[in-house]
């Protein structure tokens, strides 16, 4: 039994992006435990770049604000699951914050083995998710995770028209694939 986290990277409650990550929880909760964060729902400012968490005790950010948070669940995170909503062929501005204050020697304590990724987005352009595929095979060799495993879903633009595609289903399945 693997503990996952699923950081849902989506401000809007009920949207294409949480049906998604919960569709990926209900499979996966067959044979582990699942934890969906809202990254919304904490306060996270952007990693400025100092590098002082490098020399601070316990590396901790001299940042005071909700990224402590998300580092304990880390901590105890086997499995890491990205869900994000693709604005301008990246992740939300919020996840992207939570993902760069991962530039902290802290990271290496993280018992994280494998990665994977849900994205969802409203154009239907095959290349679409190029720019987000990329950092995530980046990320993936730079940490030596495995690949857990990717949905891909287009042309979902409105609240609910997830669920007009194969997307839950492929969610869904990947989850139970844990």
């Amino acid at each position: 039994m693997s503990r996952i986290l699923v950081l849902n990277g989506s401000v809007r409650r009920g949207g294409n992006t949480e049906l998604l990550a919960q569709s990926f929880a209900e499979g996966a909760r067959k044979n582990n435990s699942v934890e969906i964060v809202s990254v919304a729902d904490f306060k996270v400012n952007p990693c400025i770049g100092c590098n002082s968490c490098f020399k601070r005790e316990g590396n901790a950010c001299f940042q005071n604000d909700d990224m402590t948070k998300i580092y304990k669940k880390l901590k105890n995170t086997d499995i890491l699951v990205i869900a994000s909503p693709v604005y301008f062929y990246g992740i939300s501005a919020q996840l992207k914050a939570v993902i760069d204050r991962l530039h902290t020697p802290m990271r290496d304590s993280f018992p994280i083995k494998k990665l994977a990724l849900i994205l969802v987005g409203a154009a239907s352009l095959p290349e679409m998710f190029d720019a987000v595929k990329t950092q995530y095979r980046l990320a993936l060799n730079f940490f030596g995770l495995e690949d857990a495993g990717t949905v891909l879903v287009r042309g979902a633009k409105e609240k609910g028209d997830v669920k007009n595609t194969d997307g839950l289903k492929e969610a869904y399945n990947l989850g139970s694939s844990m």
